[in-house]
């Protein structure tokens, strides 16, 4: 993502149009229709492949009770579709359609649209698509994936820095290789486990249930986490192995362990945003290489920061450093191609929640740039102030040896017979002490002395590394719930197919007013499409009791103080239960003021205000 706000400027522009996350393109009965004939069946067609339930379709008959139909099934064999079969005996009245699918990247898609038999009823049944999702299940669903990108990070980043960066000695590294298989073992099985509940929106009780289970088996997501946990188990041979006899850092070891991280990668990139949309192959390649790129940097920090702590090197440290370029340079290449092909546009940069987290995530990156830059810093001064150490260490070492080189003895000389001559008197020099040669200082060994200046760069290098890991860790978290949210450009497809019904397309507003003598009643106001544009309102007023209420007067108006435009008159007319206006005009989006008065007596009313949200 590092280039993302530079390189998104080329990219965006003229994109076609496809998408990960599945949304809904049309609908057989249409949105709204109203039909001579009950229908035989109901068809939706989707912008992808998506995978059927059980409950993928429940059927609601004019007073809210369900209907009784068949198994959901396929349109012509075709995987983007899905199909029910109706009774012969729908009555007449308005029809209520809730359905709820498995996009291609695993994420459930749910929605609701109404259709009419002869003609629409007075008061139809509430449109409910049913659970989106249970606030327990989903914290449990995503937190377990966050922390399987994490233990996979941690386990593939540490291993690549022991092959790569090569530390004189690995042995305090076995413990985050450890924390990072048993990590990814048990929140691969509880994403197996929560699979079925997370899918049906249902709490985690649901995971227990045994048919729940083997169903997921039998599913795309469940086949890919069963993948991952095959794979950990040579994973394991392989770590246990190289500790074993110390060849971490043979060519065939480096090979096998290259081959399962990418394995390894293939499980999350089969299931995510990559295996859907366009440029699939592409896009799936681009997934793999954006997430071990962010393994080998994140684990590697974490590798860093234990070697500098058990047994610094400064090799080891540059080593490091240009794996770590290497590796952001991976992340900036894919990250902004992943970012042109989720968005789409430029408007989805700012108007989606897609687009929005991936700006968080951009300044989160360059957050970690400039402490990775900082600690490169440290590294070149370490690596600069351990250069004169090791010249003065390799010249001890030749002097030492020169020291036991003996000296060879000179030829004798032949010399008359007789006495020696006698020794010329001279006079005796001082005897200097013998110059000792101090041992140099073993490497990771604590100094009795005062701390030296590689120490001081070593503790320097620590923290900057440790506050790069941290805000890389954070960084990890929000692509996590990147790889969750719909992306910029599904949103725009589902916005334009907004009749059909991928989500609800209307804005629905509930308006509490006073009744008197301590009772109060709400009026539901629907605007629809609730955009900017023609709208159609719908007003419909509740007693304290629930039940529909006629009052003698309803008025509405709309105001954007913004723009200084308004009040708009929505001309409301009771239509016998409800109130309705067939068109009002919203001309730009904003956060408009919505004042409702409803005319409670012949002599009292009341006026109420809220503000809504109206998009282009």
């Amino acid at each position: 993502m590092l280039l993302g706000p530079l390189l998104v400027l080329l990219l965006l522009g003229g994109a076609p149009s496809a998408s990960a996350h599945a949304t809904l393109e049309s609908t057989d009965p249409g949105d709204g229709s109203v039909l001579g004939r009950a229908p035989d069946r109901v068809t939706l067609t989707f912008s992808e492949s998506v995978g059927l339930r059980d409950d993928s379709f429940r059927v609601l008959d004019p007073g809210g009770h369900r209907v009784r139909t068949a198994d959901a099934g396929r349109a012509d064999g075709r995987s983007d579709t899905a199909r029910v079969d109706l009774p012969a005996d729908l009555g007449e009245g308005t029809y209520t359609v809730a359905w709820r699918v498995v996009s291609a990247d695993s994420h459930p898609a749910s929605g609701a649209f109404t259709f009419s038999v002869g003609k629409p009823s007075a008061t139809s049944a509430p449109v409910d698509a049913g659970p989106s999702e249970d606030p327990l299940t989903a914290t449990l669903h995503k937190t377990a994936r966050y922390l399987a990108y994490l233990a996979a990070a941690l386990l593939i980043g540490v291993a690549a820095f022991v092959a790569l960066c090569r530390p004189p000695d690995a042995t305090g590294l076995r413990r985050p290789l450890a924390a990072g298989w048993w990590t990814l073992l048990g929140t691969t099985l509880a994403l197996l486990v929560l699979r079925a509940p997370y899918e049906a929106g249902t709490g985690p009780a649901d995971a227990l249930d045994a048919d729940a289970l083997a169903g997921t088996l039998t599913t795309r997501p469940g086949v890919l986490l069963l993948a991952r946990l095959a794979l950990l188990a040579p994973v394991a041979l392989l770590l246990i192995r190289t500790a074993r006899d110390g060849r971490h850092r043979s060519p065939w070891a480096t090979a096998t362990g290259a081959v399962l991280a990418v394995a390894l990668a293939l499980t999350w990139s089969a299931g995510e945003h990559a295996s859907a949309g366009l440029q699939v192959p592409l896009a799936m390649t681009s997934f793999v290489l954006h997430l071990l790129a962010t393994a080998v940097w994140l684990g590697g920090l974490v590798a860093l920061l234990t070697t500098l702590r058990t047994a610094p090197d400064a090799a080891t440290t540059a080593r490091f450093s240009r794996v770590a370029l290497a590796s952001v340079t991976v992340l900036a290449v894919t990250g902004v191609y992943q970012s042109w092909r989720g968005l789409g546009s430029w408007q989805a940069l700012t108007g989606t929640t897609y687009g929005r987290l991936l700006l968080a995530k951009v300044a989160l990156v360059a957050l970690t740039l400039a402490a990775a830059a900082v600690s490169r810093r440290w590294t070149t001064a370490l690596a600069t102030s351990a250069t004169p150490a090791r010249q003065g260490e390799r010249q001890r070492d030749r002097e030492r040896e020169r020291d036991r080189t003996p000296i060879p003895k000179p030829i004798l000389e032949r010399v008359p017979a007789g006495p020696p001559p006698a020794p010329e008197p001279s006079t005796p020099e001082p005897s200097a002490p013998e110059p000792s040669t101090p041992e140099p200082p073993t490497p990771g060994a604590p100094s009795t002395g005062a701390p030296s200046a590689a120490d001081a760069l070593r503790r320097g290098l620590r923290r900057s590394v440790l506050a790069e890991a941290v805000v890389a860790a954070v960084v990890l978290m929000v692509t996590t719930v990147l790889t969750s949210t719909v992306p910029g450009r599904a949103a725009d497809e589902a916005a334009r197919s907004a009749p059909a019904g991928g989500v609800l397309p209307a804005s629905v507003t509930d308006v509490s007013f006073d009744l008197g003598d301590s009772a109060r009643g709400t009026v539901q106001i629907t605007l629809d499409p609730g955009r900017t544009g023609d709208n159609a309102v719908q007003a419909v007023v509740f007693g304290p009791d629930g039940a529909l209420a006629a009052v003698p007067e309803l008025r509405l108006s709309f105001t954007l103080p913004d723009k200084d435009i308004g009040p708009i008159e929505a001309r409301l007319v009771d239509r016998g239960g409800y109130w309705s206006a067939n068109t009002l005009t919203l001309p730009l989006p904003g956060t408009w003021t919505m004042r409702t008065t409803i005319r409670v007596s012949e002599i009292d009313q009341v006026t109420e205000s809220r503000r809504i949200r109206i998009e282009s």
